[in-house]
């Protein structure tokens, strides 16, 4: 039987010099990871939704140090548009934790999942509408295919479970599992774009 899975976060190896298609396809990969987690039982439900918090917080630090900074000296009102966005992927963070906690057998899990799943599909939109659409109206397609080289360097890089081992035990207890996983995603971003 073939593995019909959703490829993790820079495991397909795409041609995107465009970030926004890069972001869009990224939005994509998501909605069907959602679907796989609720689909999913047992041990099958654990993997799916490792890979889901994985690509989570792959794009949404990578969407954090690349498009976002672009959007605030970039768009008209552009301040405002990433405020609001942090404000939506801060409250979506917290929920991701509370489910990282949780067993995936946990009566609890799918109502928060679901929950979390209507957070971040209306996020999703509102960065399709008030971010994409801008980014690729105001700069050229250099521009675009740095930014996508980055995201893709950070996909490659980042850790493929939300425990990369690498730092200390008691770090990785401080932080959590899914604020480890976007710490080293943001210092492999960081690193792609040449930043310290």
């Amino acid at each position: 039987m073939a593995d019909l899975h959703t490829p993790q976060a820079g495991d397909d190896h795409a041609k995107d010099t465009d970030v926004v298609a890069l972001l869009m396809r990224q939005h994509g990969d998501i909605r069907n990871l959602f679907d796989e987690v609720e689909a999913a039982t047992g041990e099958e439900r654990r993997d799916a939704f490792r890979r889901l918090v994985r690509l989570l917080a792959v794009h949404e630090t990578a969407e954090e140090e690349i498009v976002h900074p672009f959007a605030r000296r970039s768009l008209p009102g552009g301040e405002q548009v990433v405020e609001d966005r942090l404000a939506e992927e801060r409250a979506a963070k917290e929920m991701l934790a509370d489910l990282d906690d949780m067993d995936t057998d946990d009566p609890k899990f799918l109502p928060l999942l679901q929950a979390l799943r209507t957070d971040v599909q209306e996020h999703a939109r509102a960065e399709e509408r008030y971010e994409f659409t801008h980014i690729r109206r105001s700069t050229d397609a250099t521009n675009l295919a740095a930014m996508a080289k980055a995201i893709k360097a950070a996909e490659a890089m980042a850790p493929t479970r939300p425990h990369p081992g690498v730092e200390s035990a008691a770090a990785n207890l401080a932080l959590g599992p899914v604020a480890a996983l976007m710490d080293r995603t943001r210092d492999a971003v960081r690193k792609a774009m040449g930043h310290p």
